[in-house]
């Protein structure tokens, strides 16, 4: 491996966890934000023991821990009636299970305990306002180009910008996403405001066949997390924007009102409109490559777009170590480990959507097996999924 560093564009959380996991490995990196200011929308993220196994590796697991909740449990409900369906085990049974803890935390605290390692690692240098546009190869190095022309060296250049990554357009300029009709809304709401079925120490599910709302503690358990997903014929513009109270509970029309009155707490929302592309004939050429978001978007039906993200850093910063002489390697390796699981988890994913949005005699049988089937019995049929710890790269 060279001196030069790793250029690596987008410092969300698949950028910044790769770039410690770089560090950590004694390897220098460049990460290339188009921002001017760094910040995190959104409101909540859910964090399997997949997932915090590697921020334990990246040493920011104890910083976030004071910032995040460890729910007990999923509890299930049928949006209509509010009744209760299920009860699946998470807490000290999640903990035992797979030796790492379940955690839900805000995705800006998340960010931020990052963000904060990464400005104390000397290997890491964070470049803001530099909207990558273009690169080459110049014989030595990946030339990366930004938007106003200036142009920064290295050794691999990583596209770990998100569903809308500028790397991968230069990569595969006709791979645009895919609308999947759905849009996410999301929201905080203090929880010294709401009753206490809200604010109770659980990640609550309520299913419905026209929308699902998914709500847990964030915070050290001072705020709930919001997460509405409804159906919707044409995308949005823009990405995150402000949508009206009054617009997402005319949308839950129907919904339990004891879950209503719950949401109608809630003064400020944000909309997403979700995608779900074909999958990419491949996730690099040459000496640039992509991951996170950027490579496999994942419907948030299953809360592992942050897992895979931190499971691609881990695995592809260990990779790059160990392609001396050949950093391109690092790539083809990375795909040929990650893609098949990827491909699981997205089809997971929209198996749940499917099986959030039942209706009729389906929506029966799913509410009577959710009744009936033993919480912990139900938990171990996602063993394959937290039972990673990177051990096997």
């Amino acid at each position: 491996m060279t001196t030069r560093p790793i250029l690596v564009a987008g410092a969300g959380i698949a950028g910044l966890s790769l770039a410690l996991a770089l560090a950590r490995r004694g390897i220098a990196t460049r990460l290339l934000e188009r921002r001017a200011v760094l910040s995190e929308a959104g409101a909540g993220i859910q964090l399997g023991p997949n997932a915090t196994h590697v921020l334990d590796r990246l040493g920011v697991a104890s910083r976030l821990a004071p910032l995040s909740g460890r729910p007990e449990a999923i509890m299930v409900a049928a949006g209509r009636s509010g009744a209760h369906l299920a009860r699946l085990p998470l807490g000290d049974a999640i903990d035992r299970r797979f030796g790492s803890p379940y955690l839900v935390a805000h995705r800006a605290d998340l960010q931020a305990v990052l963000l904060d390692a990464v400005r104390e690692s000397p290997l890491i240098e964070c470049v803001l306002g530099f909207e990558v546009a273009g690169w080459h190869h110049d014989g030595v190095a990946v030339v990366a180009t930004s938007s106003d022309g200036k142009e920064t060296h290295g050794t691999l250049l990583v596209g770990a910008d998100g569903i809308w990554s500028a790397v991968r357009r230069t990569l595969f300029p006709s791979a645009m996403p895919t609308y999947a009709g759905k849009m996410a809304a999301r929201t905080v709401i203090p929880t010294a405001a709401v009753p206490a079925r809200f604010a109770s120490n659980v990640t609550g599910v309520w299913l419905s066949p026209d929308a699902h709302v998914v709500h847990y503690p964030v915070r050290a358990g001072q705020e709930i997390a919001v997460v509405a997903v409804v159906d919707e014929a044409v995308p949005r513009e823009g990405w995150g924007g402000a949508i009206e109270a009054t617009s997402v509970l005319a949308r839950l029309i129907g919904f339990s009102p004891e879950l209503v009155g719950f949401l109608g707490l809630a003064t400020e929302w944000r909309a997403w409109s979700l995608y779900d592309p074909a999958p990419l004939p491949a996730w690099s050429k040459d000496r640039v490559g992509l991951m996170g978001d950027a490579a496999h978007p994942i419907l948030p039906f299953f809360a592992q777009g942050g897992g895979m993200a931190l499971e691609d850093a881990e695995t592809l910063a260990r990779l790059i170590e160990g392609a001396a002489g050949r950093p391109e390697q690092a790539f083809s390796r990375f795909e040929a480990l990650r893609r098949e699981r990827v491909l699981r988890v997205q089809t997971a994913s929209r198996a749940n959507g499917k099986t959030f949005h039942l209706d009729g005699f389906p929506a029966q049988a799913r509410d009577t097996t959710l009744r009936l089937a033993p919480g912990a019995l139900m938990m171990r049929r996602y063993d394959w999924l937290y039972g990673w710890n990177g051990d096997a790269i």
